[in-house]
């Protein structure tokens, strides 16, 4: 059996898609995951399966539909994969500490897809980038670093636009995940 953890995009943000994660704890269990659980309201939850990756996010979006009559799109990734997007994080302690002198709250984020990014979307996340804001790469992640607020970002709005979903978490609660998920 492994440890998953799935993350809804849209959940909870400004009244729109509302879902209460006991609800979403009860699907996951209603459809045959095991030891659900939830982290905060933004849709994070931590369960296990025998089933792979895919079958796994097509599951609880199918789901979610069916139960909730809502469309959200979820991007999952296993328990080893998150250890290893912590292990991965391409900015040094000291960039992030300096990042976070100036930055409007967390200053580290991960954008979460299920696909690896084309070269064009590549292309296009470098092209609306401005000072002070940096990004990595790996796998089917981005890493955003920013010495101002993500709120304004160029960058995180060009994230939302691309095709595939993508669904933008903050190190605070990846890091908060993984720990959930290893207890």
């Amino acid at each position: 059996m492994s440890a998953y953890i799935a993350f809804l995009r849209g959940i909870n943000v400004g009244g729109n898609n509302k879902l209460k994660m006991s609800e979403l704890r009860a699907m996951l269990e209603k459809i045959g995951f095991k030891h659900p659980k939830t982290y905060i309201q933004s849709g994070n939850a931590l369960f296990q399966s025998n089933e792979n990756e895919e079958i796994v996010c097509r599951r609880i979006e199918k789901e979610i539909e069916s139960e909730f009559g809502l469309r959200i799109p979820v991007v999952v990734r296993s328990l080893s994969e998150m250890e290893q997007l912590v292990k991965a994080c391409p900015f040094s302690e000291k960039e992030i500490k300096e990042a976070g002198k100036t930055a409007a709250g967390e200053s580290l984020y991960v954008a979460l897809k299920n696909k690896k990014l084309s070269s064009l979307e590549i292309d296009g996340l470098h092209g609306v980038k401005k000072e002070g804001e940096k990004l990595g790469i790996v796998g089917r992640e981005v890493y955003l670093l920013f010495s101002q607020s993500i709120r304004n970002s160029k960058l995180s709005n060009q994230l939302q636009k691309i095709e595939d979903p993508v669904t933008i978490r903050n190190w605070k609660t990846i890091s908060k995940l993984v720990d959930m998920g290893r207890d």
